[in-house]
């Protein structure tokens, strides 16, 4: 019996190391790599060492876009006992829900991110708790020092410091730098032993603007004040340079401020001055009567009988406001805004040289500006041009623009007849980047003729006499167009205001356009809502920029 006993627990003892045995080598074939990297994992760790992103300054120095110094906080879940009680702790300063930390600190993994980047109080509050397998890392956090000012130009980034829109995201292999990288060995308990590999991180290149913050921030201010006043949906302007394409200002209200993404509205993010084109309007004119000048069909006294109406097929075109029946000169048409002396004096070009001279002035395509998301506008191919197309189109419908590009075409009458394309970058790093210089589309005899009209549309007797600046002459011209339902493409009755010019008008220093959509309260007229706008913003660029009256 005793010799049975002694067999079986032989024959059980042999069985339970067989088991074993194969238990051992399974271990050390199939599940060797596995274990060895969870091995790895609780005894050396790798430390991502981000790489501060460049900054994005304005042409004044103004920092606009800047890493700044913050703390990280990540986890290291299988040192973690008590998950519950832990997530209780540091939800609060981390930012979260305590059921979404104790989510994220869940299971035997070696790494969770908690919170890109906290405050020096919440900090100080998890250094004292010093939780296990809880760790504070030094990283970077993106601010944006003025706040909204230039925030679509700008743009921002996600909480991981990646680009999301504007020159953040266009110009992200630039700004990102090179992330570091270190490798410690661990004991147990998580602390480092030794560092096995450092690289340091490599900052990102700064990005300097063009924009000028003052005029940027003023800017931002003035169309503020017209949305309110005018109970409008939105309102765009862009300063610009008319010799050099630098863009000085390019603001659209609503904006956002990218220090606050609770309040973020995408729709807020567009920078409509490039994103939105729309029906001019008669801030068009200056195309076919610039271009009838330098074709010698017509001279700035040339008169013209006008009709109290034109009729062209079966169509009728009147004014803005009935008149009677009158001999205006080419300068008394602009002046006073006729639809019909336009198209009379487009007439004299004939259709093909109209559209080629719309074509001339940029129009129907993107100026080229350095910013993504720019659209070229319309402009009807000429194989498409009806028999009544000479109409509508010369007076800016049928036709649309974006604001850039009624600032490029003003900005060649500004500058002697030379076209220059707008820009916003100046320098990437030390690098002063090259822009195009443009091309002579007028004669600078033919862009001074224009000039004289466009003061005229300035003074007293001009639509556009609220422009007037104190100390200063000024040109430009006064914009109000239908806006187009889209799903039917019918003329709504509501409108966009504009206007477009230039100061001073005797040797141009800046041009400046302003859009005002959908003004509601009052008048909807360019001159009456838009041309204070750009009085109050060019008064204040032109001081800002020691231009003397």
């Amino acid at each position: 019996m005793a010799t049975r006993r002694i067999r079986l627990i032989a024959i059980a003892t042999v069985a339970v190391l067989g088991v074993m045995a194969v238990r051992a080598g399974w271990i050390a074939t199939v599940e060797a790599g596995d274990l060895s990297k969870r091995a790895r994992d609780q005894h050396e760790s790798t430390i991502r060492l981000p790489a501060p992103r460049g900054p994005i300054l304005s042409a004044d120095g103004r920092e606009m876009a800047v890493d700044k110094h913050a703390v990280a906080v990540t986890a290291t879940p299988y040192l973690i006992t008590d998950k519950r009680g832990t997530a209780e702790k540091i939800a609060t300063a981390v930012g979260l829900p305590v059921r979404e930390v104790e989510q994220r600190i869940s299971g035997r993994g070696g790494y969770a991110m908690l919170n890109t980047g906290v405050d020096q109080p919440r900090e100080r509050y998890l250094r004292r708790l010093d939780l296990p397998g809880i760790t504070l890392q030094d990283t970077q956090k993106r601010l944006y020092p003025l706040g909204s000012v230039a925030a679509q130009v700008v743009g921002m980034t996600d909480d991981w410091g990646v680009g999301l829109t504007g020159f953040e995201k266009a110009m992200e292999s630039r700004l990102k730098g090179r992330e570091g990288m270190r490798e410690e060995a661990r004991d147990p308990n998580g602390e480092a032993l030794q560092i096995i590999a450092d690289r340091a991180p490599e900052p990102g290149t700064p990005i300097i603007l063009t924009l000028n913050s003052a005029i940027q921030q003023k800017t931002e201010a003035v169309l503020a004040q017209v949305v309110d006043e005018n109970e409008a949906t939105a309102a765009s302007a862009i300063v610009m340079r008319p010799d050099t394409g630098e863009v000085l200002a390019m603001a659209t209200v609503p904006g956002f401020n990218p220090n606050d993404r609770d309040t973020f509205e995408p729709d807020a993010e567009r920078v409509r001055s490039i994103t939105d084109a729309y029906e001019p309007g008669s801030t068009f004119k200056v195309v076919a009567i610039a271009g009838a000048i330098e074709e010698g069909a017509v001279t700035r006294t040339t008169r013209f009988d006008l009709p109290e109406t034109l009729t062209l097929y079966d169509r009728t075109l009147g004014e803005a406001h009935y008149r009677p029946s009158v001999a205006w000169t080419t300068q008394e048409i602009l002046q006073n805004s006729s639809n019909v002396g336009t198209v009379m004096i487009a007439q004299t070009l004939g259709q093909r040289k109209t559209y080629e001279w719309i074509q001339r002035f940029g129009f129907g395509a993107k100026t080229g500006i350095d910013y993504p998301g720019e659209v070229g506008g319309s402009l009807p191919a000429y194989e498409d041009w009806s028999g009544v197309s000479i109409l509508n189109i010369p007076i800016g419908q049928g036709v649309s623009a974006t604001l850039a590009q009624m600032a490029e075409a003003y900005g060649a009458i500004a500058n002697r007849g030379r076209m220059v394309p707008p820009h916003v970058v100046k320098k990437v790093g030390n690098r002063v980047l090259s822009h195009p210089r443009g091309q002579q589309i007028i004669s600078p005899a033919t862009a001074e003729q224009v000039n004289i009209m466009l003061q005229k549309v300035v003074s007293d007797d001009g639509t556009g006499k609220e422009a007037r600046i104190e100390g200063y002459t000024a040109g430009g011209k006064t914009g109000t167009a239908n806006k187009i339902d889209r799903t039917t493409g019918l003329y709504t009755e509501t409108y966009i205001a504009s206007f477009v010019g230039y100061a001073p008008a005797t040797h141009p220093g800046v041009v400046v356009a302003v859009m005002v959509d959908e003004p509601a309260a009052g008048s909807y007229y360019g001159g009456d809502v838009a041309a204070p706008a750009f009085e109050q913003i060019t008064a204040f660029a032109l001081r800002q920029l020691h231009i003397a009256p």
